[in-house]
């Protein structure tokens, strides 16, 4: 019960922004959940959220940002390895790849989850990524590169 009801709360988290316990709870309940302030703040520590901002303005629960350092960290050699080029234009993002590269290095950014990136596309040696505005393209493209300066430094 106890992983299926931290499974459920992951999910809420990602799908809702979610500001409060009560709130949380309240998500829980309308999945069959009936637990406890008290289990929600223990669930919460045993999951080790964080409260961030959000692109509102609004704190909310995420999993926090080890997750996506340790992403950042296991990326970063396949990213070194093999991109040749990231350029942006407006809102999308190409990233030109060694041959055959395209993929493994599309499925590393995807599981990074990035602020602001709505989907990416790849093909052999080229991947497109598709960001909500040009400020979060500009974003990406900064990030990658500076990826990509520490792993050739």
């Amino acid at each position: 019960m106890k992983k299926r009801r931290h499974a459920k709360i992951l999910d809420i988290i990602r799908s809702n922004n979610v500001e409060t316990q009560e709130e949380l709870q309240a998500y829980l309940l309308d999945f069959g959940f009936d637990v406890t302030q008290a289990t929600i703040s223990r669930d919460i520590k045993e999951l080790r959220l964080v409260k961030e901002l959000s692109d509102s303005g609004r704190y909310i629960y995420s999993v926090g940002k080890k997750a996506a350092s340790e992403s950042i960290r296991r990326a970063g050699r396949i990213f070194g390895d093999a991109i040749v080029s990231v350029e942006y234009a407006l809102n999308t993002v190409c990233i030109k790849c060694l041959s055959g590269m395209a993929v493994a290095v599309c499925t590393a950014i995807d599981s990074m989850e990035w602020t602001g990136v709505v989907g990416t596309i790849s093909g052999d040696d080229t991947i497109f990524v598709l960001c909500k505005t040009e400020d979060f393209a500009k974003i990406f493209t900064m990030n990658m590169e500076k990826i990509l300066n520490v792993k050739n430094s």
